[in-house]
């Protein structure tokens, strides 16, 4: 199987219906040697912040000396993004290795009448495959959607159970309040674990630490916002902020939220020097300052300026509009902007839309879970005097930079599905 024959199988594995719980994804492991056994896994789950997070620690884990794998999702630009050894994504040969080996696998469960794993559940499977093999000292798992049913929670002794900020997502899976959402969420907790948590709206952190005393967590610690200091500078060369006894820490990635991420990723390297994983402060804002992730408030261009941002829900949605007002007071605004129908899509436009003077909307192509960029566009008007559907997300960037001058900010946001294809289009028009 080479890489175009095992993206073909992902593909089709994409028609297979789930089925609720962890037996599925525990029958494939078993058949495959359990390869998640034995593994130090740090496992994050969250609403928004998630993949900052990882980012994060696997740069400074990296920086101290760690060969540390990670486990992402979704994607920017490659599918092989979603597993990584230092930092750097699968090889396509090793990919198609990987896929073959769990289809042999999958396949015959199917054969025998047991569900045909997901693509979700096979790629879980693989990423566990891949870090044993290359015998990562540390993994980082990002959950796909919740947390106790997620795939990833078949971890049975993580050391540190991390949780971002919890906020209002999937609720046709996860539940229709904070409480039911975050409950969810807390089922990556294990007894004996170490837990870290974002900020949290009241509600979630009473679930949260109600959880953790059932669980029998080893210890519970909970990043106070007011502890976080945020510099003033509106550079877009990157920012600091400091936390606790940590000051002035650098890092490269821009939008206000990133500091929280940060200030989460602080704790995390306290609770792993506890656990006998000892970081040192020259490997720590080493990490910290060369910590990249594509598609959070990136900069592309300078004149115009252009960003691109994974603001897909509302909370989301909060944390662009004040990195906006932050960095970019009394601008110049141009939108474009794509989602996934089952988000709040309202609620996004609601919070964002006053700041911009035009907004370009787009499909994101190829996703089932689209919302066309005509229907995108009538939401959008219902609030904003001028609104354009554009036919695909190369037209829509090639319109706003025809629409803007050298002082005036693009914003692209909304599903991680079409930045990639938006960064690929600006580069493409700088290289002309």
């Amino acid at each position: 199987m080479n890489y175009q024959e095992a993206m073909e199988y992902m593909e089709r594995a994409a028609g297979y219906g789930i089925v609720p719980g962890l037996s599925n994804v525990k029958e494939l492991l078993k058949r495959l040697g359990n390869p998640h056994q034995g593994l130090k896994v740090i496992h994050i789950a969250g609403t928004n912040g998630k993949g900052s997070t990882l980012a994060f620690l696997t740069s400074v884990l990296k920086a101290a000396g760690y060969k540390v794998g990670a486990y992402v999702s979704p994607t920017i630009f490659e599918y092989r993004e979603r597993f990584q050894v230092q930092g750097k994504p699968v090889s396509k040969a090793r990919t198609a290795r990987l896929v073959e080996q769990v289809a042999v696998e999958a396949d015959a469960m199917g054969a025998e009448g047991l569900p045909h794993p997901t693509p979700f559940e096979m790629e879980t499977a693989m990423s566990f495959l891949l870090f044993r093999e290359k015998r990562c000292e540390l993994v980082v798992l990002e959950t796909g959607m919740g947390g106790e049913l997620d795939a990833t929670n078949v971890i049975e002794e993580p050391l540190v159970c991390v949780f971002t900020p919890v906020s209002m997502d999937h609720m046709a899976f996860l539940g229709n309040t904070l409480e039911e959402i975050a409950s969810q969420k807390a089922g990556i907790m294990k007894e004996g674990a170490v837990v870290v948590s974002a900020p949290q709206p009241e509600e979630v952190a009473a679930v949260l630490e109600k959880i953790a005393g059932q669980r029998g967590v080893k210890a519970f610690y909970q990043v106070e916002k007011e502890e976080i200091k945020e510099g003033q500078s509106k550079s877009l060369q990157g920012q600091k902020f400091s936390y606790g006894n940590y000051r002035n820490i650098e890092i490269s990635l821009l939008g206000r939220y990133q500091t929280v991420n940060g200030a989460v990723v602080l704790e995390i390297v306290k609770a792993l020097e506890g656990l006998g994983y000892p970081v040192s402060e020259k490997a720590l804002l080493k990490g910290m300052a060369e910590a990249v992730w594509p598609g959070r408030f990136q900069i592309l261009s300078k004149k115009p300026v252009f960003v691109v941002d994974g603001a897909h829900n509302e909370a989301g949605a909060l944390e662009l509009k004040k990195s906006l007002e932050f960095y970019f007071t009394n601008k110049r605004i141009i939108y474009i902007m794509g989602m996934f129908r089952d988000k709040e899509c309202e609620k996004v436009i609601a919070h964002t839309a006053f700041l911009a003077e035009h907004i370009i909307t787009v499909s994101t192509k190829g996703n089932p879970r689209a919302l066309p960029a005509l229907e995108l566009a009538e939401l959008a008007a219902r609030v904003h005097p001028r609104v354009t559907a554009s036919d695909s997300v190369e037209e829509a960037v090639e319109l706003a930079f025809l629409l803007a001058d050298k002082d005036t900010v693009i914003v692209a946001f909304g599903s991680l599905a079409y930045l990639g294809d938006c960064i690929r289009a600006v580069e493409v028009r700088r290289k002309k």
